[in-house]
């Protein structure tokens, strides 16, 4: 995969700024992430003229998602990983207590998460180390059921992976595969349904058809609610 730096479409008096990637694929895609940023996943023989041309087909929905992303305010805050500051875990709020001592350690008690570390630049590294373990805890339970559900189509995944994903909550890759970002850990429940239930309908339809969208409302009837909370739980 080869990484294009940034590039700006001109459309008249409209500038769409966008991140150009080429990789092996044979369609060509187009994801506006939570901060509004543009990115464009193209086949490596996909020309320039080409990839502006299907910008300009899509600069509507574009500019209808940035504007849908901004409706839900500003980014949260960059954590500081102090004690009385809030973190999430399964769509709930819990408070962080920190302490030095001589294990490096989270538990996971009550309203709280209680880190004790024997330095303080360790609280960030435990914390995400806790909440990698539990995604690997309750991912695969989450996606029992589901998987379930998708036996009546003959598609089952090659396997569940969790990895910190910058943007993307998810991806299935063409061997099936099904990666999620660690990050989903913090969001509800039903929003890790969400995401397990989209990636495994491109099981059976690859790309975003009709089809693709008549299944996922099929197996979630409600997923664009969770498909919102989602994104606005973790701006």
């Amino acid at each position: 995969m080869v990484e294009i730096d940034k590039r700006i479409l001109n459309m008249g008096e409209v500038q769409l700024p966008y991140r150009l990637i080429y990789a092996e694929r044979k369609t060509l895609g187009i994801s506006v992430n939570p901060e509004g940023s543009v990115w464009v996943k193209a086949p490596l023989t996909a020309t320039m003229e080409q990839i502006e041309q299907k910008l300009r087909k899509r600069a509507g929905w574009i500019i209808r998602q940035q504007r849908f992303f901004r409706s839900f305010g500003e980014a949260s805050p960059k954590r500081r990983y102090v004690s009385g500051e809030s973190h999430l875990y399964l769509g709930r709020q819990y408070i962080l207590r920190v302490t030095e001592g001589k294990r490096n350690e989270v538990r996971y008690r009550g309203h709280c998460f209680e880190v004790e570390c024997t330095s303080r630049d360790k609280v960030e590294s435990l914390m995400n180390e806790w909440y990698h373990a539990r995604a690997k805890l309750k991912f695969p339970e989450i996606a029992e059921p589901i998987l379930q559900k998708f036996e009546l189509y003959y598609v089952s995944p090659q396997g569940l992976y969790i990895q910190k994903m910058q943007h993307r909550w998810g991806s299935c890759t063409r061997s099936g595969k099904i990666i999620l970002n660690r990050e989903l850990i913090k969001t509800p429940r039903l929003c890790i349904e969400y995401v397990i239930v989209h990636e495994m309908c491109h099981l059976v339809h690859p790309n975003h058809t009709k089809e693709f969208y008549h299944l996922l409302e099929k197996i979630m009837p409600d997923w664009e609610k969770w498909k919102n909370k989602l994104e606005r739980i973790m701006r």
